[in-house]
């Protein structure tokens, strides 16, 4: 598992009280807490929080599936994650799992509690759900992004026309459920044809920490091509709709510089920049 690679959450302000409650039900630890930003680590994982505004909000278009071993297991984070929240579907046994739900949490996040094989050391797993015009390109995501990113690969694919549940309504070619991994991180995927009133937006993003000026590079010329979006501050969108935050460690190290000041003025050239690019901040941060 890659923990240069993880989940931002996009908060109007409520990040800190949503990420004692994560701590809380995954017993998890806050390991940055400023009024902006928070990071939570659980089950060896990372989770970033960010009060970005109200711009954006989360919902299941991404959400997270949380790998139980037991019965026992899947009660636990069930109750308090269906707590003054919405089930979008009930716990019970379904053909994929003796006991599975889906719900969306009272911060507005959706977590898929599943009864089943861990995949890996990674127990709380992203799962995009591509819908509406992006109905269909679950497999091309994969290979797109298992090109993009070193050390990655296509998992098993569990077509519709396999006939794992009652779901004749689907394109038997489209991806009922899938797994991948980009550089040791995994995710789930699925084709989803019902007209949810939701896509990928910015509200749940992918965090990807460089280590270099020409990683930046690839990451963000790769997945801006073809129909992708730059945006600020190192964010963009790729041809599917779906965000990330391409991040320099170097930024990460010379805006927590003691040096107030000079943190400044990095932050402040950040703030200009589409792309980060590492020779700019560092030449604002010697300014």
């Amino acid at each position: 598992m890659n923990n240069n690679i993880f989940p931002c959450l996009w908060y109007d302000g409520d990040a800190k009280e949503s990420a004692d409650f994560y701590c809380q039900v995954f017993g998890g630890t806050i390991t940055t807490d400023t009024p902006v930003v928070l990071n939570i680590e659980f089950f060896g994982q990372k989770l970033m929080l960010l009060n970005g505004g109200p711009q954006f909000k989360k919902n299941a278009s991404v959400s997270f599936m949380v790998l139980c071993e037991t019965e026992e297991e899947v009660e636990k984070y069930w109750s308090p994650l269906s707590e003054n929240g919405l089930v979008l579907m009930e716990l019970g046994e379904y053909p994929w799992s003796k006991k599975y739900g889906w719900v969306r949490d009272r911060f507005g996040v959706t977590w898929q509690v599943y009864l089943g094989e861990k995949q890996g050391e990674q127990k709380i797993i992203p799962t995009l759900m591509f819908i509406h015009e992006n109905n269909g390109k679950a497999m091309e995501a994969m290979e797109l992004y298992t090109e993009v990113f070193p050390n990655s690969k296509i998992g098993n694919v569990l077509k519709y026309g396999d006939g794992v549940g009652n779901e004749s309504h689907e394109i038997p070619e489209n991806v009922q459920h899938a797994h991948f991994e980009i550089d040791d991180y995994s995710f789930f995927c699925m084709d989803n044809s019902y007209d949810h009133e939701f896509d990928f937006n910015e509200g749940i993003s992918i965090v990807v920490m460089t280590d270099n000026q020409e990683q930046t590079d690839h990451l963000w010329d790769s997945l801006t091509k073809d129909g992708g979006r730059e945006s600020m501050c190192g964010w963009l969108k790729d041809k599917f709709g779906m965000s990330w935050q391409i991040v320099p460690k170097k930024l990460i190290q010379l805006m927590n510089d003691p040096h107030q000041e000079k943190a400044q003025k990095v932050v402040q050239a950040m703030m200009k920049m589409q792309k980060i690019v590492i020779s700019d901040l560092e030449e604002a941060y010697n300014s």
